[in-house]
Formats: structure tokens, C-alpha cells, sequence
């Protein structure tokens, strides 16, 4: 039996926004959902919070390309750069909004975008009511946001995303190195996407066909440089 194989027989996953590197599945489908339906928010502001690897960045990136959105970093966040923020644009994302003390430029960036008639779009790692936000008018009107969570993948969503990127790549990975790579991995995106990048490199590097003691190393050596 291939790897393949071993996944459930009804397991299918469509792309996001005609992504076909995204996978849509339970831990991330009413994120995409809400931005499916975009620019129809019943908000000014739409909220993408979830853990470290979830999607956020990658979603946001498809939905730039969508919206024709700007983009900025929270701890870049000042009031003298809204007004550029929004020229030419429909719509603005800004990434990592829970860091920096930015309350007032961001406070002024909503109500600019509901003046003009655009839209906001705001990636944390926590809903807005736990970013501590000191400024009363912007902690309510974000209350009001549409909020969508981003959750750890589910094992089903793990095994399709490393057979996935394996194809990509165009690697072959039997059914025991499958078997055991999968439980060893860190249940996020970016560790899937980091893992096979570095597998196929060591793999092309040492001229191995990838097997379990390869694999090993690999997950020895990323498990090393977090550390």
C-alpha cells in the first residue's frame, strides 16, 4: 500500500481561492470561508487569528492578490503611514496586529477604511479581546470584527499537506519512512513546508534516496536550530 493509500478514503481538500498549495480543511475552513465571501463582511474589519504556522500569512498573501490589498507589519504601524496604506488600494492587511503600541494609528486606519469604503483585514495569534488594547473607541468597534480562527491541523490535514509538497518536490517517500515522519512532525504548516524543503536538499546533497534513517536526521537537525 503507497502513502497515498493510507490516508481515509473520503478525504478531500479543495484549494483556497484557487490556491492549489493551500488546503482547506475543518481547522482552517470558516478562515477561508469568511474570505471567500469578501469584500460582503457585515464589518469594516475581519479578524485571522490562530498559532504560529496555522495559515495566516498564506491566506492573507491569496487575498491580497484578491482584494488588491496593502500590507503592512503591526510594529510598523504609525499613524503618518495610514494615509499611504490606502492610497490605490481596496483594502488593507495588517500582519501581527496585536504587537507594537500602534492603538491610535490603528484606531485611524479603521476609521479611514470605513470612511472610504474599504476593507481591514488584521492577523494575531489571539482574538482581539486578549490583545490588552488600551484605547476604549478601538477595543469596541474590533469586538464588533468579524473573527476567525485558525486551528492546529488534524492529523488527515498533516498527512495531506506532506504528501503534497513531497509531489511538488517530486520526492518519493515509501509508506514506513511516510509512517514514521508524519508523528514526528510539528503539527503546523510551516513545519511541513520547512521539513521537505530540507529533506529534498539533503536528499539532492548527499545523493540518498530519502529513507528513514535520512529523515531522522533531518528532524534531528530542525528540532536542533529551534533549540
Amino acid at each position: 500500500m503507497n502513502a497515498a493509500r493510507q490516508l481515509p478514503l473520503d478525504l478531500s481538500f479543495r484549494s483556497a481561492l484557487g490556491r492549489e498549495d493551500f488546503l482547506v480543511a475543518p481547522c482552517n475552513e470558516e478562515a477561508v470561508a469568511w474570505l471567500d465571501k469578501w469584500p460582503v463582511w457585515p464589518s469594516v474589519a475581519m479578524v485571522l487569528h490562530g498559532p504560529h504556522g496555522a495559515g495566516k500569512t498564506h491566506l492573507v498573501n491569496v487575498w491580497r492578490e484578491q482584494a488588491r490589498a496593502s500590507l503592512i507589519e503591526g510594529c510598523d504601524l504609525t499613524v503618518e503611514k495610514v494615509p499611504d496604506l490606502l492610497k490605490d488600494v481596496s483594502a488593507v492587511a495588517v500582519e501581527n496586529a496585536q504587537e507594537g503600541n500602534h492603538w491610535e494609528a490603528l484606531f485611524h486606519l479603521y476609521n479611514l477604511c470605513k470612511e472610504t469604503g474599504k476593507t481591514l483585514l488584521l492577523t494575531a495569534l489571539e482574538p482581539p479581546s486578549r490583545w490588552n488594547i488600551d484605547l476604549a473607541d478601538l477595543d469596541s468597534r474590533l469586538r464588533t470584527a468579524v473573527s476567525a480562527a485558525l486551528k492546529t491541523p488534524e492529523e488527515d490535514l498533516m498527512a495531506a499537506l506532506l504528501l503534497k509538497q513531497a509531489a511538488d518536490r517530486r520526492l518519493i517517500i515509501g509508506p514506513e519512512v511516510f509512517s514514521y515522519i508524519l508523528p514526528r512532525l510539528e503539527r503546523n504548516f510551516t513545519a511541513v513546508r520547512d521539513f521537505v524543503a530540507r529533506l529534498d536538499a539533503e536528499s539532492l546533497a548527499a545523493q540518498r534516496r530519502i529513507t528513514i534513517p535520512l529523515a531522522g536526521d533531518v528532524l534531528e537537525a530542525l528540532h536542533r536550530e529551534k533549540e
